[in-house]
C-alpha cells in the first residue's frame, strides 16, 4: 500500500496488535505448560485427550486406594492367623496333657489336677476366639463370614474372605451316633467308643453282625473333602479292617478312622479253660490257650487277678490285653484290643483250622457274661462250656474336623449323619479318667487339624491378597506412564515454543512503536 495521509486508522498498527494477541496466547500456553508440566490443563486445550487423560486418572486413584484396602486386608489376615496360631499352641499343650492323663501310672488325684491345667488352658483358647478382633470387629467368633475386600479399580473386584469359627465349642471331632441296629442289643458303644468296655458287637457261633456289602453296597463316606465306598468283605469283618479301608480314602473324603474292641464281662468262681483268638470264626489266628481258676475274694466279688494274668501272658500274640474295672459294686473283666481286632472265645481250634463250636471246654465250670453301661445291663448269652463260641467285633470311631455322612453306616451298627460335635466338642475335654483322656486326644487332633486348616487358608488368601497388591501397583505404574504420553508436556519442545513467542512477542512490541511513530510524523506537516 502506498503511503498516505490517514491517520484516523492505523492499519499497520492494528495488524500488528493482532499478531501480538496470538503471540500472546500461544506464549500463554506454553507457559501454563512449563509451570504445570502438563500439555493438556483443561478441556479446551485438547477435549478428547482431557476425557482421555480423566479417565486414567480414575483408574489411577480407584488402583492406588486398591492398595490401600489390601494392605489393610493383610493386617487383617495376619492378626487373624497370629491368633490362631497361639491357639495351636495352647490346643498343643492341652494333647501332650491329655497323653499324660492316659498314662496308667496316673491316681485320680493326678488327673484330677491335670484337668485343672486343662481348663485353664481352655478357658484362653476361648478368650482369644471372643477378644481377637480387628479395627473393632471380631474375626475368630464365626462372625467374620462372607467379607470382601476391594482389591481392584472397579466394582466386584472382589477377594472373599472368611475366617472360621475358633471357639471350643464350635471345634472337635465330628462324631456319629449309634444307629441301634448292631449295637443297641447286641453290644456297646459308650463314649464314642473310648470307655472301657465300651466297644464292642457280640455275636453267638461266630456269626458276626455286620452287613457284607462292596461297591454302593458298601460304606459311603461323604465327607467334605469328597465321597469314597468302603467295602465290608463279610458279616464278621474286624473293626481294625474297615478303620483301614476308611484311612485308604482318607485323602479323597476328609474323613479318617480307628478303631477299638472293648468288653466287658462279668464273671462267676470256678474253672476257665478257652482258646482265645483274632480273625473271624471261619478263620481263626493268632490262637492262644487260656487256663485259670477263679474264687471268690473276701468281699463276694469274684477275684479275677488269675484270669488276668493267663490273658495277658499271651497278650504278645494275641493283641488283647485283660484289665478289670468295678461298676456298681461288682468287678469287671474287661478285655481290650487297642487295634480293634476281632477277639474269638471258643472250647479250641479244629484241625482244619475253625473254631470249635462251644465256648469253653468241656469241664470248665466258669462263666463270662458280657455286660454294658453302668447299669451292668447284660449283652447276649452267658459264655460256658456248654454255650456255643462268642465273636467279639469293635467298633469304628470315625474322625473329622468337618461335618460328614456315613451312607449304608447301619452295616456297621451307625447313623446316617455325623453333623455335630455335641460331647466330642473341645468344651468338652476332660481328662479325669483315662478314657476321658483317650477321647481328648482324638479331639485336640481335630482341632488342632481344623486350626491347620483355617491358617492355611487364610495363609492362602494373604497371598493371593499380596499378589494383588503387587498387580495394582504395576497397573497403576503402567497407567500413570500412559497418562503421561496423553497429558504430560514436552518441556523441551515447550521451552523452544516459549523462547520463539518470546521473540515473537518483542518483535511485534518494536513494530508497533515503528507504526505509531510513522503516524506521528504527520504532525510535521501541520503549519
Amino acid at each position: 500500500m502506498a503511503i498516505s495521509g490517514i491517520i484516523n486508522t492505523n492499519i499497520s498498527a492494528l495488524n500488528t496488535i493482532n499478531a501480538l494477541n496470538s503471540t500472546q496466547g500461544s506464549l500463554n500456553t506454553y507457559l501454563q505448560q512449563l509451570s504445570t508440566g502438563k500439555s493438556i490443563n483443561g478441556p479446551a486445550n485438547n477435549p478428547a485427550g482431557y476425557a482421555i487423560a480423566q479417565r486414567f486418572q480414575t483408574q489411577i486413584n480407584g488402583l492406588n486406594q486398591a492398595v490401600s484396602n489390601g494392605n489393610q486386608g493383610v493386617s487383617l489376615v495376619q492378626t487373624a492367623t497370629g491368633a490362631i496360631q497361639n491357639q495351636t499352641s495352647l490346643l498343643q499343650q492341652i494333647r501332650t496333657t491329655a497323653v499324660q492323663a492316659a498314662n496308667g501310672s496316673n491316681t485320680t488325684q493326678d488327673r484330677a489336677a491335670l484337668q485343672g491345667v486343662v481348663s485353664q488352658l481352655l478357658a484362653q483358647v476361648q478368650t482369644i476366639a471372643t477378644q481377637t478382633q480387628f479395627n473393632g470387629q471380631n474375626i475368630l467368633d464365626g462372625t467374620f463370614s462372607g467379607s470382601t475386600f476391594q482389591v481392584g479399580a472397579n466394582a466386584n473386584q472382589i477377594i472373599n474372605v472368611s475366617v472360621g469359627n475358633t471357639q471350643t465349642n464350635a471345634m472337635g471331632n465330628y462324631t456319629t451316633a449309634t444307629s441301634g441296629t448292631v449295637y443297641a442289643s447286641k453290644g456297646s458303644f459308650q463314649m464314642g467308643g473310648y470307655a472301657v468296655g465300651g466297644a464292642f458287637t457280640l455275636s453267638a457261633s461266630g456269626s458276626g453282625n455286620f452287613v457284607a456289602g462292596t461297591g454302593t453296597s458298601g460304606i459311603n463316606v461323604q465327607g467334605s473333602a469328597g465321597n469314597a465306598y468302603v467295602g465290608v468283605s463279610s458279616s464278621t469283618e474286624s473293626a481294625a479292617n474297615l478303620a483301614s479301608a476308611v484311612n485308604a480314602v482318607s485323602s479323597q473324603t476328609g474323613v479318617s478312622a480307628q478303631a477299638t474292641t472293648s468288653v466287658a464281662f462279668t464273671a462267676q468262681s470256678g474253672t476257665y479253660t478257652f482258646t482265645l483268638s483274632n480273625g473271624s470264626s471261619g478263620s481263626p489266628t493268632n490262637a492262644v490257650n487260656i487256663s485259670a481258676s477263679v474264687t471268690n475274694g473276701s468281699n463276694g466279688n469274684a477275684n479275677l487277678s488269675s484270669l488276668v494274668t493267663a490273658i495277658n501272658n499271651q497278650a504278645a500274640i494275641t493283641g488283647t490285653s485283660a484289665t478289670t474295672q468295678t461298676v456298681n459294686g461288682t468287678q469287671e473283666l474287661v478285655l481290650t484290643n487297642a487295634n480293634g481286632n476281632n477277639i474269638n472265645i471258643s472250647a479250641g481250634v479244629t484241625a482244619g483250622g475253625t473254631l470249635i463250636a462251644s465256648g469253653m471246654t468241656s469241664g470248665s465250670t466258669g462263666s463270662l457274661q458280657a455286660v454294658s453301661g453302668s447299669g451292668i445291663s447284660s449283652v447276649g448269652t452267658a459264655i460256658t462250656s456248654a454255650s456255643a463260641n462268642v465273636l467279639i467285633q469293635g467298633a469304628v470311631q470315625f474322625d473329622s474336623s468337618s461335618s460328614y455322612a456315613i451312607g449304608n453306616g447301619g452295616n456297621i451298627g451307625f447313623d446316617t449323619a455325623a453333623t455335630g460335635i455335641t460331647g466330642s466338642s473341645v468344651s468338652s475335654v476332660n481328662v479325669s479318667s483315662a478314657a476321658g483322656a483317650q477321647q481328648a486326644i482324638s479331639i485336640m487332633d481335630q482341632a488342632i487339624n481344623y486350626l491347620n486348616q483355617q491358617n492355611g487358608a487364610l495363609g492362602a488368601i494373604q497371598n493371593r491378597i499380596q499378589a494383588s497388591v503387587a498387580n495394582d501397583q504395576t497397573t497403576a505404574t503402567n497407567l500413570q506412564s500412559a497418562q503421561s504420553v496423553v497429558q504430560d508436556a514436552n518441556i523441551a519442545q515447550a521451552t523452544s515454543q516459549m523462547t520463539k513467542y518470546q521473540i515473537l512477542q518483542q518483535a511485534g512490541i518494536s513494530t508497533l512503536a515503528q507504526e505509531n511513530s510513522l503516524q506521528q510524523s504527520f504532525l510535521k506537516l501541520i503549519p
